[in-house]
C-alpha cells in the first residue's frame, strides 16, 4: 500500500525540505541584516517603487525608521504607507519555488522558477505601487486593497505559475 503514496510522499518531502532550507536561509538574512534597520533587499523594493512613483506623477520620498525596521513611503506630502519586511513577498517567492523544485524537471525547473520569481517580483512591485496610489487619492480603499484584493492577486498569481507548470512542464509526457 506504501508503495502506491512513494510519489506523492517523494514530492511532499521534498517540498517540505526545500521550504524549510529556503526559510532558514532567508531567516538567517534577516538576521544578519537586522542592526541597519529594513532589510536590504526590502530597501531595494522601496527604493524602486519610489522611483516608479516619481516618473508617474506621483512625488516619492522614503524616511527611514531604522528602530522599527521600516521605511516610510511620503506620497504628494501624505504619508500613505509604510515598507516592511513583509512586504517584500519572499515569503510568497519562497512558496513558489518550493512548490515548482518539489517536481524538480531537469534544467527548464531553473528557468521556469526565474521566469516565475521575475514575474512575481514585478507583481509585487506594482503592488506597492498601486497600494500607494489609492492611499493617496482613495484613502477610504485601502484596506480593502491591501488586505484582500493585492494578496488575491499576489496568490492567484502564484497558483497560477503552478498550474502552468504542472500541466505543462512537470506533468508533460507522463499521461501520454
Amino acid at each position: 500500500m506504501l508503495k502506491d503514496f512513494k510519489p506523492v510522499l517523494s514530492i511532499l518531502l521534498r517540498f517540505i525540505v526545500i521550504y524549510l532550507v529556503l526559510l532558514l536561509g532567508y531567516q538567517f538574512y534577516l538576521n544578519v541584516s537586522k542592526e541597519g534597520g529594513l532589510d536590504p533587499f526590502s530597501r531595494m523594493i522601496a527604493n524602486q517603487v519610489a522611483s516608479v512613483q516619481n516618473t508617474t506623477g506621483f512625488p516619492t520620498l522614503l524616511y527611514d525608521d531604522v528602530k522599527n525596521e521600516q521605511v516610510w513611503f511620503y506620497v504628494k506630502k501624505n504619508y500613505v504607507t509604510r515598507m516592511v519586511e513583509g512586504c517584500n513577498a519572499v515569503s510568497v517567492m519562497i512558496l513558489f519555488l518550493a512548490f515548482v523544485f518539489a517536481f524538480y524537471k531537469g534544467a527548464k525547473t531553473y528557468i521556469f522558477a526565474l521566469a516565475g520569481l521575475i514575474l512575481l517580483y514585478i507583481m509585487n512591485l506594482l503592488r506597492i505601487i498601486g497600494l500607494n496610489i489609492i492611499m493617496v487619492d482613495h484613502a477610504e480603499y485601502g484596506k480593502m486593497f491591501h488586505d484582500f484584493i493585492f494578496p488575491a492577486v499576489i496568490y492567484g498569481t502564484v497558483v497560477v505559475l503552478w498550474l502552468i507548470w504542472i500541466k505543462f512542464f512537470a506533468l508533460k509526457n507522463e499521461n501520454s
